[in-house]
């Protein structure tokens, strides 16, 4: 078992990613807007995963950090799905919340590593 495998936010993030994929599955959005969302929510778990495997805290701190920033690009196309109405309240609510969690769990990771 490779020691990203363990991490709950890395299980959290790849629950996070299934939930976007499914999302994009079911609704029709522009290509720009898919991709972009497709490829921030993969970026989340992908660079968790990279940075583990790092042997430097501060090489593992950078990963982590480029994660958090994902979840934050997320919450930002989110917004503006909500905002052009493709994403009702609620939709919005629950994808922002996994994001939170996301975030501060990573911040937690980060500001140990500093």
């Amino acid at each position: 078992m490779f020691d990203f495998e363990k991490l709950t936010v890395y299980a959290k993030a790849k629950d996070f990613n299934k939930k976007v994929n499914n999302f994009l599955k079911s609704n029709n959005l522009d290509r720009t807007t898919n991709d972009q969302l497709r490829r921030a929510s993969f970026s989340i778990m992908l660079n968790i995963a990279e940075g583990s495997g790092r042997f430097t805290k501060p090489d593992k701190r950078n990963f982590y950090v480029i994660s958090r920033g994902s979840t934050f690009e997320c919450v930002a196309i989110f917004d503006y799905l909500k905002d052009i109405e493709t994403l009702n309240e609620q939709e919005f609510k629950d994808f922002y919340n996994d994001l939170d969690e996301l975030s501060r769990m990573l911040f937690a990771m980060i500001k140990t590593l500093s």
